[in-house]
């Protein structure tokens, strides 16, 4: 596929290197020379100077024969005129990244798809969302749905106590391995797909696949305590916290205090915000914490423009006994260090722009796909093909890429939890684990 990238900046670099690696074709545009220098010295692809807004640049790089256009420059009018200039020059499918809400109703998504733009995101919008959910799921570090919220992916960190820590998984109780599969541990920094001579250990990330109603049993068995989160502390009034903040406001029982170092933001924030208590103050203040009830609080939402600062506020706040901890953090190498200090949640725009952009570039029959955090892993959902080769073989027989473990299966609306000896049949939707450099091997196994 001939994908065309408008704007260099960071979600732009991310996925030129998403797309490069999975072997497209990738034409980076900018009108910055050093940031396209850069680039070209780390990545294997073409570069062209120009304006994305300019149909004399846009010729020239022969935009016609994208089958992808992705604008992501930093203002959403360049986006979108970029996208229908595009569009108008004959690109197959458009996609404009904005940093409003107001674009996203669905009158306004069929205006601007008549125009030209066949999809909008706004990675902030989806980073408060993900936060908020993560907010009403206690013990669980990440929630994923697929096949319309039939299956669920949810990352859960296993510590001492744990019924399941310590035990072979082929030990685990074979009713149980009906209700949830383990499709990978997340340890040390290493992804490792598990067999039956494996284990969970303490402090494992354990990615459990299962359904809602089965998820009550994945978190006894992951030892993990419920609690009600009524009281919530932001620090930082971004985009994204005050959109979190919004959010929890509209559900009717959550008390929010959100703190901001700027006093010009905060006024602003104040005025923006009905049942908030917005503190004008700095979140690193151990002091402004205590004095403004951190001890009382059961969730705590890093979101500063800071990684650093995310991180040492949400280590500060788990010191001080806080069991759900969300930052962001946009500087990719920091995130093992942040789960390496138990940080639950982490929230990366670049990520969640690539989730929903990446599914651009797979076939018809890939239905979902969700890139995971820190881990250059994705949760797919692939519908499976007559004739083609999964649905030769029972699952262990069919010499699946190593790197990709098969989770669940839906055939006609009943979820299957799959084994070694379950057989996918044409059409059953396959929701699975899988490495990003392994899964266009994966995908061609469906066709």
């Amino acid at each position: 596929m001939r994908i065309f990238i408008a704007g260099a900046g960071a979600v732009g670099t991310h996925l030129a290197k998403l797309f490069v690696d999975s072997d497209h074709e990738v034409i980076l545009m900018d009108e910055d020379d050093d940031k396209l220098q850069q680039v070209e010295t780390h990545l294997d692809l073409m570069t062209r100077r120009g304006s994305m807004t300019s149909l004399e640049d846009l010729k020239d790089a022969d935009v016609s024969s994208a089958d992808l256009f992705i604008a992501v420059p930093p203002y959403r009018d360049m986006s979108i005129l970029a996208c229908i200039l595009a569009k108008q020059l004959g690109a197959k499918t458009t996609v404009a990244r904005v940093n409003t809400s107001e674009y996203l109703t669905a009158e306004n998504c069929d205006f601007f798809r008549r125009l030209g733009v066949d999809e909008i995101i706004y990675p902030e919008q989806l980073a408060a969302q993900e936060a908020v959910e993560s907010i009403q799921r206690v013990g669980i570090r990440q929630w994923y749905e697929s096949s319309d919220g039939k299956v669920v992916l949810s990352v859960i960190k296993v510590r001492e106590g744990a019924p399941i820590l310590n035990k072979l998984f082929s030990e685990i109780d074979p009713e149980k391995k009906k209700k949830y599969n383990i499709v990978a541990i997340y340890r040390q920094g290493d992804i490792i797909i598990p067999h039956g001579g494996d284990m969970l250990m303490h402090g494992d990330l354990a990615y459990f696949v299962s359904t809602r109603e089965n998820m009550p049993l994945v978190l006894d068995d992951a030892g993990k305590e419920q609690y009600e989160i009524n009281n919530v502390m932001i620090i930082g009034g971004s985009r994204i916290g005050r959109l979190v903040a919004r959010i929890l406001e509209s559900k009717g029982r959550y008390n929010v205090k959100l703190i901001e170092a700027d006093r010009e933001k905060s006024i602003k924030l104040t005025n923006k915000l009905e049942n908030t208590l917005i503190i004008n103050g700095d979140g690193r203040n151990l002091e402004l914490l205590k004095d403004e009830g951190i001890s009382k609080m059961q969730a705590f939402v890093a979101v500063t423009d800071n990684a650093e600062v995310n991180i040492l506020s949400c280590q500060l706040a788990k010191k001080l006994g806080i069991k759900k901890t969300i930052a962001e953090v946009e500087n990719l190498d920091y995130m093992p260090l942040a789960e390496g200090i138990g940080i639950g949640t982490m929230l990366n725009k670049k990520l969640i722009a690539a989730s929903h952009i990446y599914r651009y570039t797979l076939h018809a029959h890939v239905a979902y796909v969700k890139c995971l955090t820190a881990n250059n892993s994705e949760m797919l959902e692939l519908v499976a093909q007559p004739g083609s080769k999964v649905t030769k073989s029972p699952i262990k027989d069919l010499n699946l890429p190593k790197d990709m473990n098969v989770g669940a299966i839906v055939r006609n609306d009943e979820v299957i939890i799959a084994s070694g000896l379950t057989q996918i049949l044409p059409y059953d939707k396959v929701v699975m684990f899988a490495m990003q450099d392994c899964i266009h091997k994966v995908e061609k196994m469906f066709v």
